[in-house]
């Protein structure tokens, strides 16, 4: 299922503020029963297009570490 294209244009910060405006949203209670519904799904668009950015900066950034010669997920040694 493809995400909206409103959702595909936001940057991770965008889209986390909006899922977090939801599950507040969702967890007082006061959405009707098809709010709460379409409030969920768009949530999920969101929580998976926030979860997609994350991977995309976490491989970039291991691309950055193994071109600067360092092995990803060994910290250097702190001498002193």
């Amino acid at each position: 299922m493809s995400e909206p294209a409103d959702i595909a244009a936001m940057s991770f910060e965008t889209a986390l503020s909006e899922l977090e405006q939801i599950v507040g949203r969702l967890e007082s209670g006061q959405a009707p029963l098809e709010d709460s519904i379409r409030l969920y799904e768009r949530g999920a668009a969101l929580k998976a297009h926030c979860e997609q950015k994350l991977k995309e900066a976490s491989l970039r950034v291991e691309k950055i570490v193994m071109g600067a010669g360092g092995t990803p997920g060994v910290e250097p040694a702190e001498f002193g």
